[in-house]
């Protein structure tokens, strides 16, 4: 073996052997040699692993550490999702004639209520639309009135989080939102240009491509390398500059452009106007009149919507249903403190310390969210007591089969052995969840990475799961 590469394997020992000196015998050595490689110092770790049905931890590493989170908090708000609405919980959005309705037009204004559905997808907007169709309305002679006063959102800026105001994520709460407030920009490079139209019609903005094609670049997916703007405050005029890799051939694209109101609005009149309805008249605030709906339009159940909101990490859905929570809990309107009450009530019925809990908008999108390695691992076993355990348990991703987790750990022994939430932010890295192991029992995980390295982890992560596998 060459010199200096023995030295940096003597060196590379030395600092295992000292970090297990100091504060790492309770881990496992591949883990603190991970983090060791990694230059991540134990003290800015928190790992505790649990077999279920147990009260005694296999591994507990600064267990009691007030940590950031990232995604993982999306168990926290699941959790007392589940507790408190229940696994059949459906939202709704409530639609009324104002005005008189005959031969299929309805001579006045629709007026729309919405309740915070996050699952109004495309399919689900034209599902709502097909009902509304079913009771007679094909052309509408006013125009929408939207009622958004479930919510109280406090001013939201989607730049403040991390400068990137048109990435889906930043998307801001709202009682109506539709298609989780994405817009879809469709990209076709042409033989000298690029061509850039949206999904679906966007009444009163003008598009504008500045983008050019790019040679002999690899296809990263395309979205990073194209910026929107606004160039005039009314938003009329949006402009879409960059370099697009020909490689990347056509593709939709999404970006978060607009309040949501603003975007449920373009969605509802796109694919009314796709289906033959008319709309005349312009969109408005306003509030749902106490008389008799013409439609009621429930959402899929809480179940079947936490599995996406877990598998996908979706911020837009978490922020929905802790607004939600705290409106169900103590009345509408729901406010991101009325949430934080609910899920910490939640939390104290099944005895799990919220001490060390801070909540913002129960995402995890924040950077002043906190919990601990322990309140999660309670968390993970209560759930397992409960009825609705194999409902939490499916909602997160499965480890290389699917969500956040497809392409991780695969050809590793963690492979299907997995459901684990994973969570990252720029100093954050982070997974909590079940493993089965190759003797067949269940065990909790949680190993929450707080630095400026913390994406190193990766490494630490999976020497993790495979020594809990293995046992």
């Amino acid at each position: 073996m060459p010199v200096a590469a023995a030295f940096r394997l003597l060196a590379g020992l030395l600092l295992v052997a000292l970090a297990l000196g100091a504060r790492g015998a309770e881990l496992p050595v591949p883990v603190v040699a991970a983090l060791a490689e990694a230059g991540i110092p134990l003290s800015r770790v928190a790992v505790v692993v649990q077999p279920l049905g147990t009260s005694e931890a296999l591994l507990s590493h600064n267990a009691d550490a007030a940590l950031n989170p990232a995604s993982t908090m999306k168990l926290v708000t699941s959790f007392a999702a589940l507790d408190l609405l229940g696994p059949s919980y459906t939202w709704t959005t409530t639609l009324w004639a104002a005005g008189p309705l005959a031969g299929g037009v309805l001579d006045g204004d629709l007026v729309i209520k919405g309740r915070g559905d996050p699952t109004l997808t495309l399919e689900r907007m034209w599902l709502l639309q097909r009902e509304l169709r079913a009771r007679g309305v094909q052309h509408i002679r006013g125009g929408l009135v939207l009622d958004t006063a479930y919510f109280s959102v406090p001013e939201h800026d989607p730049a403040a989080f991390d400068g990137e105001p048109f990435a889906p994520y930043n998307a801001a709460p709202g009682a109506l939102v539709a298609n989780f407030n994405a817009v879809a920009l469709r990209v076709k490079p042409q033989d000298d240009a690029v061509l850039i139209v949206p999904d679906l019609v966007l009444p009163g903005v003008t598009l504008v491509s500045r983008v050019t094609l790019a040679e002999a670049v690899e296809c990263n997916g395309g979205q990073g390398a194209l910026v929107p703007a606004f160039p005039d405050e009314a938003r009329r005029t949006l402009e879409i500059t960059g370099r697009y890799p020909r490689d990347c051939g056509e593709r939709a694209l999404a970006f978060n452009l607009f309040e949501p109101a603003a975007t449920f609005d373009f969605i509802f009149r796109g694919l009314w106007d796709e289906a033959g309805g008319t709309l005349a008249g312009a969109t408005r605030g306003g509030t749902a009149p106490d008389a008799t709906p013409l439609l009621v339009f429930e959402s899929e159940p809480l179940a079947q919507a936490l599995t996406r909101l877990n598998k996908y990490s979706s911020n837009i859905m978490a922020r929905n249903l802790f607004l939600t929570l705290g409106a169900e809990a103590f009345g509408a309107p729901g406010t991101p403190d009325k949430g934080a009450r609910a899920v910490r009530d939640s939390l104290a019925r099944y005895g799990i310390s919220t001490q060390k809990l801070v909540l913002e908008n129960g995402a995890g999108l924040s950077r002043i969210e906190r919990v601990s390695a322990q309140a999660l691992t309670a968390l993970l076993h209560a759930a397992q007591r409960t009825p609705w355990a194999a409902e939490f348990a499916a909602s997160l991703p499965l480890a290389a089969q699917d969500g956040t987790l497809k392409r991780r750990f695969a050809g590793s022994a963690v492979a299907g052995r997995a459901h684990l939430k994973t969570g990252t932010l720029r100093d954050v890295s982070a997974l909590a969840g079940y493993v089965h192991t190759l003797r067949g029992d269940s065990v909790s995980v949680v190993m929450l990475v707080n630095h400026p390295r913390a994406r190193a982890s990766e490494a630490a992560q999976r020497a993790l799961l495979e020594w809990v596998v293995a046992q």
